[in-house]
């Protein structure tokens, strides 16, 4: 084994976004392993950078969905957007919300995520995820690289916001990240094709990857190891596309499995 790549929410955090106890001392084994550790997820390379401080020298951290590969401060790939689609994705989303739907946007770059919305609610959610984040009057003007385009529906953003964004299917990736997340990407952007593009960089193969997801936005990293796992919490499709299953983000699956893969001490 020489790379493990995990998803954040659902997968490695549990229900309360806690990390499991002993992830410090798993990362150093890795570390002495020669095994590279890579935290794949929706949220933005700063709190990703953040969150794994302690450990966070020669880690790469594949943030964004994808969309923003980053080892060591330099950046290793990015797949930005349009700026005009990005104005068409956002002018959906207010048509949306005009329309009585509890959604909001938050633009992605690689510097900040920026929101117009400012409600206590949204913006709670919104810095959960995005250390860096700015209130503006046009999200659409913003003077950044914008990676992608998260929408926080307050109810079921499967059965509410994703059908809104229908037209932008047949172009781009509509991603269901979350119970009320919608990611917006370019269609060459997921985390598959991080976990693909990083392999080829480091010569690494399939049979020597481990993955971790739970949700829709980890189908397509489930395809880039030949030790891919759901969480016994993941969502069906995702169940259906790895090739194995772990416990639950609530009962330390990710740590679990990979101490009984690579026989590492309790």
């Amino acid at each position: 084994m020489r790379l493990v790549v995990t998803d954040m929410d659902g997968t490695l955090l549990d229900d309360d976004k806690r990390a499991p106890a002993g992830l410090w001392e798993v990362l150093e084994q890795l570390r002495e392993r020669g095994v590279l550790f890579s935290p794949a997820s929706g949220r933005q390379y700063a709190t990703l950078a953040r969150e794994f401080a302690p450990a966070a020298q020669g880690m790469v951290f594949i943030a964004e969905n994808g969309t923003y590969v980053v080892r060591d401060g330099v950046e290793i790939s990015s797949d930005p957007l349009d700026p005009a689609v990005v104005a068409e994705i956002v002018a959906a989303v207010r048509r949306l919300s005009a329309g009585g739907a509890d959604v909001g946007a938050v633009v992605c770059g690689k510097k900040s995520a920026y929101v117009e919305r400012t409600d206590p609610a949204f913006l709670a959610e919104v810095r959960r995820y995005y250390v860096e984040n700015r209130i503006v009057d046009d999200v659409t003007a913003v003077d950044d690289d914008i990676l992608k385009v998260a929408l926080y529906d307050f109810g079921s953003a499967e059965r509410t916001t994703a059908p809104a964004l229908a037209a932008f299917a047949g172009t781009h990736q509509v991603v269901v990240s979350g119970e009320h997340w919608v990611d917006v990407m370019n269609r060459t952007a997921d985390k598959g094709a991080a976990v693909r593009r990083l392999q080829r960089e480091l010569g690494i193969t399939p049979a020597q990857t481990m993955v971790f997801g739970d949700y829709l936005n980890d189908l397509q990293m489930m395809d880039t190891a030949e030790w891919s796992f759901a969480m016994a919490n993941a969502h069906p499709e995702v169940i259906r596309r790895a090739r194995h299953l772990a416990p639950s983000n609530n009962d330390d699956g990710v740590l679990r499995t990979i101490r009984r893969v690579l026989g590492l001490p309790a």
